[in-house]
Formats: structure tokens, sequence, C-alpha cells
């Protein structure tokens, strides 16, 4: 028995997948790992197997790694700590985890839930002895199995538990000043968007991506689901604690496995903060009180094996009460570089038999491995500003960081958690509506491309692969659509939407006898403004070439009073829409979007407001604390009459998650829409398309379109936009193709015709992205509407578009009548325009007028 067997095991040395632990692999293993080589996934199943005189060789080479980042960061030698307090918010849980004390049942606990002056109180006194932390540890939804639970959150006030966290956290900040880490299990994505305001970090071990005995009867604890939480989290950019258990009844494969996860996770969206290893106790009174606990030296390879993987930038931490005080220094040695929380207040009430080491003796156990120790905050350095931060909570943050961005020796002290007072005011270059057309970009690409996207290796690895198409019959699906368009199955659908030549002339004449059948031989158009009111975003849409940092130099916001005089300019000159969508700008609050609403109202009080896409709706709600239906009857009531569909891109998340980091999942889209439906607010539907996805990906978008439309009856029209490249981040970082071709546009324009069909009539072409040639194609195609004059377009001229930024009522109607069509100026809605509006967009000083806003394009 070497200085690592601390414990005995039953374990085989050998993963259950058959890859021994053999001298001659183990040799080879550790040499490539000390020359710093790509592992393969058996060459680490051999590495966590080390034992002896291996381990020691392992334990060197993670050490020399974690050294590497330490020196790197300016802090060598240097370990940390969390000072924290530790708040059992429940001790109730739906799982039934097979080691946990830390659940209980009803019966056993006086109270479901502390109370918020409970909450505080452990907070303030863990504020007095210094602490910066203060880590809400609880179960998971425990009202879907306690009646106990609903009743007691019922009576107090809350939907569910993850209400009551949200408020004991506000509470915390403002009486105390301790930074809140949310520990409450598995979230969906809008409960994750709901709780980042109140959160300087968050947390969810993923324990083991295998499925074992141990997790049985634990419906959050399918490894599924929690590497769907990961992700989630990191689309939202949380800085993420996350970990794996040691001794649970996984093999070494399953470890290998979980530790990639983590890593793949981190390469696509740079989140996660710190990954915990930690070793398995048996306790009494559990299912498992007769496993033996995990064995020392299969722990210490676990955390030398992490170490190597995630490399020297990646904050490694073990729980230090978890060990004998005289191992603390073999966790050193195997890579660590942080102890995790530690407190001078409460006990690890998960492992409330292990208490915490006196920090004096904590200290000296570092000190005698050549480590000092340093306390630090929740959140890590290289976190402590924007996406990471919410602008709620940095003052939080700020008032206790140091100038390293570990924890000031400072005690912490309660701030007031509000919204930005000043999110609303003219910032900027609020003039790039009219000189994007002049002096064009001032930046190529936003100033934090390398860091915002993600791993762009790891994006293009997720691009799905087109599917295998079978041997296709063209004549019999033009055949079917030309009876009923309705009938076409998915494949036939696919076979005419990659026709070529002569099919795809077939189809496109198709297409527009429908058109004719349905709409007639008018062209319609509306008479309408954009107006953007930010491009400050961090949402890192990676097709998104709109979207910049505060701090770039063509980053712009505009004030109240500035989108007031803009929809009332508008009114003036004969508008009958404003169209309003703004990047996700985190300094606004749930009001702020409801005041721009009231602004346009104000300048003009009669105009129909077409305004915020699904993505700003749920970004809204969460910060309002509101569900999406009570927003948007909030919004219904403050002057919004519809909602662009935008933020739809493809409606298939396999896709999604290559666009964009932190856009909305398809369902959430979905839940927007009908919503909207259902409360009475109408939307215009849309797809994204020529980027990274495929033709079948077209067709699966309008089949779900067509079947929502068919329960809610919501949607006025359908846009195909197609993807603008040329400053696109996802092209420039060589992702994504150069956009669609033209004979995609034309399939894309007839399919939607017809695969529509007797749900959504308009089908409209954008003459922003595709100029008037293109228009003039696709209007013969079954397109029987132009969109909007527009006024003002920032979003496609700031990707590369080459088509302008506004057009005449005159320029649109030669546009119609070169196809020998008749032109129809609309409502939003496809209704009458009032003769007023008609003449007031007609006049000809009105054109002059409109000349000052903007260059008409001719």
């Amino acid at each position: 028995m070497t200085e690592h067997d601390g414990h005995s095991s039953d374990r085989p040395a050998t993963d259950p997948g058959g890859v021994s632990g053999s001298t001659h692999a183990m040799r080879r293993a550790l040499a490539r790992a000390a020359s710093g080589k790509s592992l393969s996934r058996d060459e680490l199943i051999v590495l966590i197997q080390a034992r002896d005189d291996d381990l020691d060789a392992l334990c060197r080479h993670a050490g020399r790694i974690r050294d590497q980042g330490l020196l790197e960061l300016g802090r060598p030698a240097t370990i940390t700590y969390s000072p924290k307090v530790f708040i059992p918010l429940t001790r109730l849980c739906r799982d039934r985890c097979h080691y946990c004390t830390f659940a209980t049942v009803p019966g056993r606990l006086s109270e479901p839930y502390l109370s918020i002056s409970e909450v505080v109180e452990i907070a303030r006194q863990g504020a007095a002895l210094g602490c910066k932390e203060a880590l809400f540890t609880l179960g998971d939804r425990p009202e879907d199995r306690w009646p106990q639970a609903k009743q007691w959150l019922d009576q107090a006030g809350y939907d569910d538990t993850l209400s009551y966290v949200r408020a004991c956290a506000v509470a915390v900040l403002e009486e105390t000043g301790l930074l809140p880490h949310l520990n409450p299990g598995v979230m969906s994505w809008s409960e994750l968007q709901r709780l980042k305001p109140v959160a300087a970090s968050m947390g969810m071990m993923l324990e083991t991506t295998a499925e074992i005995p141990a997790h049985s009867g634990s419906p959050d604890k399918v490894p599924a689901v929690r590497l769907r939480v990961l992700e989630d989290a990191g689309r939202h950019a949380i800085p993420f604690t996350t970990g794996l258990l040691v001794g649970i009844g996984e093999s070494p494969g399953d470890r290998v496995d979980t530790i990639n996860e983590i890593r793949a996770s981190h390469r696509r969206h740079g989140h996660i903060q710190e990954v915990i290893v930690q070793n398995f106790r048996a306790k009494t009174d559990t299912a498992m009180r007769a496993t033996p606990d995990a064995d020392l030296s299969e722990f210490l390879a676990t955390v030398a094996v992490t170490r190597i993987v995630l490399g020297s930038r990646m904050r490694i931490q073990a729980p230090p009460n978890l060990v004998d005080i005289a191992e603390t220094g073999l966790l050193i040695g195997a890579g660590i570089d942080d102890w995790g929380g530690v407190s001078p207040l409460t006990p690890d009430h998960v492992n409330p038999e292990r208490p915490w080491p006196d920090l004096g003796v904590l200290a000296d156990a570092s000190r005698a491995a050549g480590f000092t120790l340093r306390p630090r905050l929740t959140v890590y350095p290289p976190y402590l500003g924007e996406p990471w931060l919410d602008p709620r909570i940095f003052p939080h943050v700020s008032a206790l960081a140091d100038e390293d961005g570990l924890a000031a020796d400072v005690l912490p002290a309660g701030i007031a958690w509000q919204e930005v007072d000043d999110a609303l005011t003219d910032t900027g270059r609020t003039d790039l509506h009219r000189s994007i057309d002049t002096e064009g970009r001032r930046q190529r690409a936003r100033g934090d491309m390398d860091e915002v996207y993600g791993d762009w290796t790891a994006i293009k690895d997720s691009i799905p692969a087109p599917i295998a198409r079978l041997d296709s019959d063209v004549l019999q699906a033009l055949r079917v659509a030309s009876s009923d368009p309705t009938k076409l199955t998915d494949a036939q659908s696919l076979d005419l939407m990659i026709a070529e030549g002569p099919a795809l002339e077939a189809l496109c004449r198709l297409a527009d006898e429908v058109r004719r059948d349905v709409v007639g031989n008018d062209v319609t158009f509306v008479v309408n403004r954009n107006i953007n009111f930010t491009n400050v975003c961090y949402t890192g849409c990676r097709f998104c070439a709109f979207a910049q940092r505060r701090t770039d130099e063509d980053a712009y916001s505009l004030s109240l009073d500035e989108v007031a005089h803009r929809a009332r300019e508008a009114w003036d000159v004969g508008a009958t829409e404003i169209c309003m969508q703004g990047g996700i700008d985190p300094r606004l609050s749930g009001e702020d979007y409801l005041e721009l609403v009231r602004a346009v109202k104000r300048g003009a009080p009669q105009i129909h407001l077409h305004a915020f896409s699904p993505m700003e709706v749920v970004n809204a709600a969460a910060r309002s604390a509101l569900s999406i239906e009570e927003f948007l009857i909030a919004a219904r009531e403050a002057g919004v009459d519809s909602l662009p569909g935008t933020a739809a891109e493809i409606l298939d998340d396999e896709v999604r998650w290559v666009l964009t980091k932190g856009k909305l999942p398809t369902a959430q889209w979905i839940e927007v829409v009908t919503t909207a439906h259902r409360v009475g607010i109408p939307t215009t539907s849309t797809m994204m398309y020529g980027h990274v996805d495929q033709p079948e990906h077209w067709v699966a978008h309008l089949r779900l379109l067509a079947r929502l439309q068919s329960e809610s009856g919501g949607f006025t029209e359908f846009v195909p936009l197609p993807f603008v490249h040329t400053s696109a981040p996802l092209y420039l970082a060589g992702v994504a193709r150069p956009g669609p071709t033209v004979r995609d546009n034309r399939a894309v324009h007839a399919m939607a015709r017809l695969i529509l069909h007797g749900q959504i009539d308009h089908i409209q072409c954008s003459w922003v992205k595709l100029g008037v040639d293109q228009c003039h194609t696709v209007l013969t195609g079954g397109v029987d509407d132009l969109g909007g004059t527009l006024m003002e377009e920032t979003i496609s001229r700031m990707a590369g578009s080459q088509h302008g930024s506004r057009k005449s009522v005159e320029d649109l109607e030669a546009m119609v009548r070169a196809v020998g069509r008749t032109p129809r100026q609309r409502s939003t809605t496809y209704g009458v325009v009032p003769d007023e509006r008609l003449a007031a967009a007609r006049r000809e000083e009105n054109s002059h007028h409109s000349l000052t806003l903007l260059p008409v394009l001719r």
C-alpha cells in the first residue's frame, strides 16, 4: 500500500468496456499526457486507473498543468476558497437518491422551508464573520412530491420553489450584501433566465453521465436532463459550477465520459467556472450505507485526469472536509487549485458528519504543500463583467471584489437590488440607421468575437449532417401538388424543395397559380418604419452582425423621447405601422419594454405597433418575474398590436444551437407565438435559411408553422429571410455557407406557398435581403407581398446587405408593375388603409420630407 491507498475498494481495476490498465498502455498514456498530447477516451480510462508509482507520475503531470495556469493568471502557488454560509432552504425533494441524507420527509421538519427572516439571519451572521457567499442548497421541486411544500408556498404567496428562491436571494443581497450562489437542482430554460439577475453564480453537479442504481427513482438525476441544464446555463452566460461524484456505482469509463461532457459543454459556451471532484462517503440511514467509501487512489486519479482533460485555465475543486487533513496535500498534488466553500458558521448540510476544517489548519496544510490560501468570491475573476453578470447584481459583486477579482478584505453590507436607472438614454451611434448607408460599419465585427461565441471547432462539429435521400419522383410530387398541395407528403415536399431545372420552373409556375387562386393578382405592401431601439446585445447569436457590446464603436441605444420622435416622424410621412425590435440588452427591465411601447403610442397614438420578437418577450417576462401570458397581456394593454414572428431562424434545436449560443429554444418560441394568438395578438411567422441548415429543415419548419396555424390561427403571413452572410460571425469563422443560392430562394418561396396552403395565405419576400431582381423572380413564384417601406433598416445592412435601408411607395409600386401585377397598400393585418393614410404616403411634400430622414433608393 502506497501513500495514496487510503481506503479499500471492491471495484474492479478495469472498465466494463474492456479497457485495462496494462503496463504498456499505462506507460504510453502517461508519456502522451506528459507531452501535452490529446488523449483518447481509452487512454483516459487507463490513466484514471493509475495506482502507486503511475499515480504519482499522473499527479505530477496534472500539478504542472495547474501550476502553469496559475502562473498565467498572475497568482502562482495560490489555492483559493470561498468563505460562505450554507443556507438549506428546504430539505424536501422529489428525488430519492440512495446516498443522500440531506433530503428528508415533512414530519422531520418544523416547517417545509426556512422563512425569509431565517435566511437573512444566517446570511447576516455570516457577513459579520467576513463571509462573501450565501450558498442556497435545496431539494428539487419538493412541491411536486410533497403536499406540505405546495401548501406552504401557496400560503406564502409563491407559485413554486424557484420563485421563493428568487425572493430569498434578493433579500440576502439587500439585507446582508452576501452574494447568492444558487444550487436548486434541475432548472428549465426560463427558470435559469429568471434566476440569473439575483445570483452571482449558479451550480448543479452533473455527478455522472451513467444510468446507475443509486439514482433510481430520481427524475432529476437522469443524465440527459442534467446535461441539458448544463447547456442551457451556458447559453444564458451564467457562471456555473458543476462536477462529478466519485464512487456511487459508476465505472472508470463513466468518469471519463462525465469529464468529457463537461469539457465539451465548456468549449461550446465558456461558462463553467469551476469543476468539483467529490468523493463518495457512505452515510448511515441510506440505501448505500454498506457501500465502501470512494478509494483515495481512485479519487486522486480522477482529480488528476480531470485537470489534464480540462486544462490549466479551469479551476478544479475538491471539498477539504471529505478527506482527512493529512490527505489535503495529496489533493493539491493531484492538480486542484480550490477548496470550494468553507464556512466559519454553518455545517456542510449535505455531509453533516464531516465538519469543515478550521481555516487556520487548512491554510497550514496548504502552506505545507507550497501554496498560499486566499479567499475568493462565488464568481471567479474571468466572469466579473458582461455578459456573465446581470447589471442588477453587478454592484453587489463589485463591492466585494479585490483588484485581482478575488475577495477584498471588507465586510459585506446590504445594497439595494434594483433596475438600471439610465437604461433608456441616447448613447453611441444613434444615427446608424442613416450612416450605415453612407459611412458603413466602423468595425468589421464586434470586439469580442473570439470569446463570446464559443469554440468554433466545436460549433462546426455540431452541424447536423444532411439526411440520405432516396430516389425521388418529382413528377408525382408535382401532380399531387397541382391537385391539392395539402396532400404532399414530407418526402414529396423535400423532392420539390430540392428541384432544379425544368422541375423547379414547374414548381414555381404551380406555386404562382396557387397564389393567384388564393389572393388574386394584387401585391401588397405596408408603409412602415423600423425602430431598432438598441443594438446592444449579449445573447451570442452567431449569425447576427447587428448585436454589439456596449463599448463597441457601432453600439447605440435610443431614449424614450427619440423613439417617440421617430414614431411621430413616421406618422407624418404616411406610415401606418411601427415595427420595433432591439438587441437583448441586460440593462433593460421588463417595465422598460412597456415604456418603449408607451413612447411609440405617445408619438403616434393611432399607429399600429408591431413590436417585440418572441426572444424579447421571453426576456421581458423573465425580467418582470411574469409569465409569458401575463407579460403579453400587459404589452397589449400598453399598446402592442401585433408581434413579429422573428427569432424563429430554423425551428429545430439541433440547428438553432449552432446558429446561436443563447437564443430561446424552439419550444419557447412556440409558446410565445401560440400564447400571443390565444390572448388576441396576431403575429407574423418567419424562417431564416441558407446557413448551416438543409432542405429537410425547411420542410419541417414549414410543416410546423402549418400545424401551429391550424391550432391557433394567429399568423398573418410567412416571411422567408435569406441569410445575409457578409459580416455574420458564423460565416467569418468559416462555419456557414455564404447564404442561399438563387435556386434556394425560388424553391423556398414557392414551397412556402404550397406547404402553407389553406393555413397562411400571404407569402412575403424581403427586398432588403433579396434585392429588386430576385424579388421580381419570387413574385412570379408564389409571393404576394413585399413587406414594408421600412424607412430605416439596420439589421440586414449591418450584416452586409447591399440593397439599402428604405424604399419609397413609388419604388415598391414600380417593383410590382414590373412583373405585371397590381400594387396595393395594406394595413399590418392585411386590411384596408384609410384614404387619409394613402394620401399622406403619396403627397409630394412628404416624399421630400422623407428624404431628410434617409436616402431614397431608386
